[in-house]
Parts: C-alpha cells; structure tokens; sequence
C-alpha cells in the first residue's frame, strides 16, 4: 500500500529562499539594505535566502516591496511558499528533537535519492522497531527511557519516504560487521535481517554487503550518508554523524571527497544478489 508523500517544509523554504535571493539580488540591494528595512541581522537574510529557516509573512511582504513584485500571482505564489515553509512537518508530533537531528530528518523526508553507507549498524531508515529499540538503548544510555521510546518512534516513523507513493531512492551499503554484530540478541537480528531481505525486494532499494576480506577501506572512518535532490531546488549534501557532533558538507571539493569515498566503498561490495546470498547465510547461522 502507499501512501502520498509529504516532504515537509524543507523543499517549500529552499524554493522560497532561492526565488528571494534572484529578486533581491535583480534589484542590487545587499543583505545589509535589507536586513536595515526588517529591522535584522544579515545573517537573517542568508539564513531566509539558503532555506535554513523559515521565513514570516511580514518579512516576507516588506522584502516584496523593496524588490518591486506587484504581480498579484508571484506575489500570493511566494506567499503560498512561505505558509507551507513554516508548517509543522510529519515529526512535530513527536515533540521538540535535538535541532541537528530535526534538521536532517527534513533532508531525509525531502530526499529524491540516498547513498548511505554504515559500518556498525543498519541504517537508520531500514531497522525494525525491535532492533531500534536495542540499539537506541545502547546509544542513548544517558537519556531517559521515555525519550528513547520517541526517539525509536521517530526513526520507525522516518521509514515511510520507502514507501510512500513517490519513494525515496535508497543505495545502501552495509558493512559485513553489521549482519554479525548481536543488536539485541540473536533472534532480533534475525528478524532484522529478514527484515532487510524484504525491503531489498522493492525497486526503490539497492543493499550491498561490504565483505570482511576486503580489508581496510574509506568507511573505516565513520558512517556516510549522500542526500540527493531535485537539482533545480538544491545541490546534494553529505552527512557525517560523530559523536563530537553533525557535519553537513556542501563545498564541490567536501562533495567530490565524499562521493570519491563512497564510490570506492560501492566497488568493493558484493552485488546486491550476492549480498543477498550472504544476508541469507548470516539468517542460516542464527537459526
């Protein structure tokens, strides 16, 4: 069954942002004159004009002034525009998340197609609720138990862009660690590795194994993830997840050096076939 999907605001606000940047930038006011008529930081104004933020109706109706839109139509389509940036997107029901966790959920759900790649762990949008909840459990040792529940809750909820009406692409590479390593027991990890068995069945979803005898590799480093978008709206962003903190990368070289690696680790996995054949064996050995 699919559902529609619903990317969020983060599509609505990149659009709206891109499209007062040309304005602005038609008429030759700087962020500073702007950001002297909202009465604002320039920062402000970057922040509006990358779709980092969403922006307010007022702010919004003072810069369409100053850049000269009189059309009625442009005027209530940048509009239409600012109202779906600042909706609540599928999460809001989930409570308030860490900010850099909320940010790249947004990324995720507005995602035409992602390249992940992980070295110790099933990737966030392929565990079941069980194997979340393990593995949540170990992570997040310091959180209370009710914030682990939601945050288990949410990374089950994140699924759906899988398997909506129009689902995200998703390349994913798994090191042969990850079908080993006993995240909640051996009958949890069966069932996630059926689980992974299954969704590798959807066109939507490419699974490769990155066998143990290809010895060291780029990966080593840390998990990869490659968010890829309409090319009309918004250029691909890498994420890598430390425990020092979130790093999105956008600059071409940061791109090209992730993507490089990425590439190098896609080569050297199995076929999605014979990384099938040995996610059946890892189910054999469990039973």
């Amino acid at each position: 069954m699919y559902v529609t999907r619903a990317s969020g605001p983060t599509i609505a606000r990149w659009q709206l942002g891109g499209q007062l940047r040309q304005l602005r930038e038609a008429v030759g006011l700087t962020h500073q004159s702007i950001a002297a008529q909202l009465g604002c930081s320039s920062s402000k104004i970057y922040k509006i004009e990358s779709g980092d933020v969403g922006a307010a109706r007022a702010d919004v109706l003072v810069m369409l002034t100053e850049y000269g839109v009189t059309d009625a139509q442009q005027r209530d389509g940048l509009l239409e525009l600012q109202r779906q940036g600042k909706e609540r997107g599928w999460r809001a029901k989930y409570g308030q998340l860490p900010a850099p966790y909320a940010m790249y959920i947004g990324l995720e759900s507005a995602a035409l197609a992602i390249r992940n790649f992980e070295l110790a762990a099933v990737p966030g949008l392929l565990p079941t609720e069980a194997y979340a909840r393990a593995l949540l459990d170990q992570q997040q040792i310091t959180q209370e138990e009710s914030e682990r529940d939601r945050r288990r809750q949410v990374r089950v909820a994140r699924q759906s862009c899988l398997t909506e009406e129009d689902p995200t692409t998703l390349w994913a590479i798994l090191d042969e660690s990850v079908l080993h390593r006993q995240v909640g027991g051996p009958d949890v990890l069966r069932d996630q590795l059926q689980h992974l068995l299954e969704m590798g069945h959807r066109p939507n979803v490419h699974i490769q194994i990155l066998p143990f005898h290809e010895g060291a590799h780029p990966g080593m480093l840390g998990s990869i993830a490659i968010l890829e978008f309409d090319p009309e709206i918004h250029s691909p962003v890498a994420y890598v997840e430390t425990l020092a903190g979130d790093v999105y990368l956008e600059r071409e070289t940061d791109l090209q050096r992730v993507i490089m690696a990425y590439t190098h680790l896609q080569s050297s996995a199995l076929s999605p076939s014979a990384s099938r054949e040995r996610i059946e064996a890892a189910v054999r050995a469990l039973a």
